[in-house]
This record gives C-alpha cells, structure tokens and sequence, in this order.
C-alpha cells in the first residue's frame, strides 16, 4: 500500500491514516507531497491530481484501487487487517467510537479554524486569545474534553477505549497536537491523555519527523513571522 501525505508539521488530516496504520505495525509506503500552496498551478496540485479525483491529502493506493477519504481509509484498513482490532472489539464501543470520528470528520471547524496544526510551534498565548476572544473555540474544546473524559472514566484509559490504540485515538491526534501547541486545557486528565497519545509508538515517530522537517510554510504559519 501507498499513503500519500502532506507536511508532517502542518497536514492533520494525513496524520490521521498514517499514525493508525504505523501504530498498529501495517506496512505502507510514504510518499509525502510538500505544501508549496494549493493553487491549481502548484507542484503539490499537480502532483496529487495524478492519484486523487478531489485533489487533497491523504490518499491510500493498494493495487488498482484508490481510498481518499480519512475515514474510508480507517474502515478500509480495518476490514483488510482484522487482527489488528483498529475499531473495539464490543459492538456498542465501536458505535460510539464511530459516532465521536464522524463528529471530528465533519465538525469543530472554530478550532480548526483558529488553531492550526502545528507541531514544531508553541503559541499558548495564541490559544489563550482564541479561548478568549472566539466562543466557538471555547464551545469545541469543552465538547472534546467531555468526549475524552467521558471514554476515558467509562474504559479506564490510558486510550479512548481502554488499553489499546484505536481509529479513535488516531482521529483525534491531531487535536492532541493542537491542544499541546496552544495550551488550550489545564485538566490534568486530559493532560495525561494527550502524553499518552504523544507517546503512542506511531504517533511519537510522525512528532520526531515532524520536529525535523524544518520546512516553514508562510500561509500555514497565521501567528509567527518567516524565521
């Protein structure tokens, strides 16, 4: 299989599929497409067109078939490695953690918005005027921690779910990123949550490569000045 992503220190999206098939130890191949901009001209356009019909990152190639959606790549992974047990293994867990996927799929566009991924940065001050000035960034912060309090009492943690890493875990890492960036809690629940996610075996190789790629992106980078 072939995983195409974007830069590793930007793009939350391609970690998503990359950090669930690393962690659960399925072989891919990656091919990272650098963010140089996403107008229709740029090298990064003309690059993932060739591979995907909606032009975006990630995209997942197994043979002659073709999976460009995060989640349809988590199903798709899920039902090909089955012994993996990427979704819970209980019929009702595996609804909720459906249900909590779909919602990071679809929804907290305010912290989306106002907090970009960024890994290599640290802008608490930058998340203490969103949480300030931007209701709606307050508004998904406190439904994310109710979803990981909530699932953390229920199953005991350190993950979502129990003891094992899920597609849950793996969609929700790159909130755990944005909330380690920009400080954006001070509940040492989902403090401890977050390390635990930080220090997931696939999660803790796409940081390290992260942290190296030293590749600083102005229209990715709204809070900093060009180094």
């Amino acid at each position: 299989m072939k995983l195409y992503i974007g830069n590793k220190n930007y793009s939350s999206w391609s970690m998503r599929p990359w950090v669930m098939l690393k962690n659960a130890g399925i072989a891919f191949e990656e091919i990272k497409l650098r963010f140089d901009s996403f107008d229709a001209n740029s090298q990064f356009r003309q690059a993932i067109n060739k591979v995907s019909p909606v032009g975006k990152v990630p995209v997942l190639v197994d043979g002659d078939l073709t999976v460009w959606d995060t989640l349809a790549i988590a199903e798709y992974a899920a039902e090909s490695f089955p012994e993996k047990q990427l979704w819970p293994t209980d019929q009702a867990q595996r609804a909720r953690a459906r249900s909590i996927c779909a919602e990071m799929h679809s929804g907290f566009t305010n912290l989306r918005g106002a907090c970009m991924m960024n890994i290599e940065a640290h802008l608490p001050e930058a998340g203490a005027l969103a949480l300030r000035d931007k209701p709606g960034v307050a508004a998904d912060v406190r439904r994310i921690e109710t979803i990981w309090s909530e699932l953390l009492a229920a199953h005991g943690g350190p993950y979502l779910f129990g003891q094992r890493f899920t597609i849950a875990d793996a969609y929700f890492a790159p909130v755990c990123m944005r909330f380690h960036t920009y400080a954006l809690t001070k509940n040492p629940h989902i403090l401890a949550y977050i390390e635990a996610i930080r220090n997931a075996p696939g999660v803790k190789d796409w940081i390290t490569d992260a942290l190296v790629e030293n590749d600083f992106l102005d229209f990715e980078e709204p809070f900093r000045l060009k180094r």
